[in-house]
């Protein structure tokens, strides 16, 4: 397995991932990434984002059933891996650990 170190790319597309559970194909991705975050997001970029996580096994992906909508192609459909699982774990506990190292009096006059 590649390093597992995420961007912060990686990780929307990590949790989007998650949030999609069996429904998560490019497309859609690309749909809830921008609808949570309020950014443009083009579907080449999380096509390259759940590829490389793949590489990396942190995400898992399958063909799903072929559609007449998609004129009988099927769409490829992203899980997390457990070590994906792991990654984003990983992520979450230092960001806190980091913040929660901030002194109040550092934030207080923000």
């Amino acid at each position: 397995m590649k390093g597992t170190n995420l961007g912060e790319f990686e990780e929307l597309v990590l949790l989007t991932v998650g949030i999609l559970y069996d429904n998560a194909y490019s497309v859609h991705i690309q749909q809830e990434l921008s609808k949570q975050t309020g950014r443009k997001i083009s579907v080449s970029s999380v096509h390259a984002a759940v590829y490389r996580l793949e590489e990396k096994g942190l995400l898992s992906s399958r063909l799903g059933e072929a559609t007449e909508a998609r004129g009988g192609k099927k769409k490829r459909l992203f899980t997390i891996s457990k070590a994906g699982k792991v990654a984003l774990d990983t992520a979450n506990e230092l960001r806190n650990s980091m913040r929660n190292q901030i002194p109040s009096i550092a934030l207080e006059n923000l």
